[in-house]
């Protein structure tokens, strides 16, 4: 079973400010890592997937990237609307991991 180790656990961010987080993975996952967005009451929502490529409807402002092990995703000119919990998901090998979020409070 592959884990997945999401750093920072949470961060107190400004609009403008670019955020970084960290995936490491405890075995390489070959760039099946996905990145969600959570915000209160809602489901998740796919950010990018497959390391690097872009959802849908998803800001540029949002990338990711990242080989084997470990893998980088990040929030480029943060908006207020951003507030919320955003998880890594390794989709390489069953179970898939269970996510875990970093909380970022609104951004002030």
């Amino acid at each position: 079973q592959i884990t997945v180790t999401q750093t920072p656990e949470s961060l107190a961010v400004s609009p403008g400010d670019t955020v970084t987080v960290r995936c490491k993975a405890s075995s390489s996952v070959s760039g099946y890592m996905h990145f969600y967005q959570q915000k209160l009451g809602q489901v998740p929502k796919l950010l990018i997937y497959a390391e690097s490529s872009l959802q849908s409807g998803v800001p540029a402002r949002f990338s990711g990237s990242g080989s084997g092990t470990d893998y980088t995703f990040t929030i480029s000119r943060v908006e207020a609307d951003d507030a919320g919990d955003y998880y890594c998901q390794q989709g390489y090998s069953y179970p898939l991991s269970i996510l875990c979020p970093t909380q970022r409070p609104t951004a002030t």
